[in-house]
């Protein structure tokens, strides 16, 4: 049994649509970030920097593991799935989990920062994130031309990129326009197991209200 912490974001979501996909047995506990309680002293023994996601396997110990993309990793070779076992396979997906966690994720997380949750609006900091978020978006949809998933079967990397891209009007970034990305888009999102990720959790107090959501992201930045 695997225990989930998370909260719905794109990196949280990454990992529950993983669990989902891999058909591992898993409990979800759901983290209060408006509250800051992924910062109190319990969880910074599962996770250090105090960010979520994380897991704990209870299977091995009590073994945690944090940082989505190791998550992502160690649940691929938990299960036996979603990530080749030859070299040039598990390469090609750790090369796109890895254009996500060092491209993707950091400067359209930039663009959510300055474009919703900044309390002083900067159009150098907006455009700047947003280009770049778009850039990327162009980098994906010419990969997507020749290939059908981001590593060639679906895998990790889909998984790892999808969240994300799903949140492209909440960084005020266009991507209808590109066909390649928008074909794989839909076919991801079709997947029954990514559709039950997408929804974990839904806490309460919370919900998807994107006030409550940017609200709470503001409380994050003091």
């Amino acid at each position: 049994m695997i225990t989930l912490y998370t909260a719905p974001t794109p990196n949280g979501w990454k990992v529950s649509i993983a669990l989902e996909e891999m058909g591992l047995p898993h409990e979800v506990r759901p983290i209060d970030l408006g509250r800051l309680e992924q910062k109190e002293d319990w969880f910074l023994r599962i996770n250090p920097n105090g960010r979520i996601p994380a897991i704990v396997d209870h299977d091995e110990d009590d073994f945690p593991v944090f940082e989505s993309g190791a998550i992502l990793i160690y649940l691929a070779e938990k299960s036996g799935r979603f990530l080749p076992a030859d070299r040039r396979g598990r390469s090609r997906v750790l090369q796109w989990l890895m254009f996500q966690m060092g491209g993707l994720g950091p400067m359209q997380g930039q663009a959510h920062v300055f474009f919703r949750y900044a309390p002083e609006k900067i159009p150098f900091a907006i455009e700047r994130y947003q280009r770049e978020t778009r850039r990327l978006y162009e980098v994906l949809d010419r990969r997507l031309a020749e290939s059908e998933y981001l590593a060639g079967d679906y895998s990790i990397a889909d998984m790892a990129t999808w969240p994300w891209v799903s949140l492209a009007a909440w960084a005020g970034v266009e991507r209808e326009d590109l066909e390649n990305l928008s074909r794989w888009f839909e076919a991801v999102g079709a997947r029954p197991a990514v559709q039950r990720g997408r929804a974990v959790p839904r806490p309460p107090e919370q919900g998807r209200d994107p006030e409550k959501l940017a609200e709470s992201g503001r409380r994050l930045l003091v």
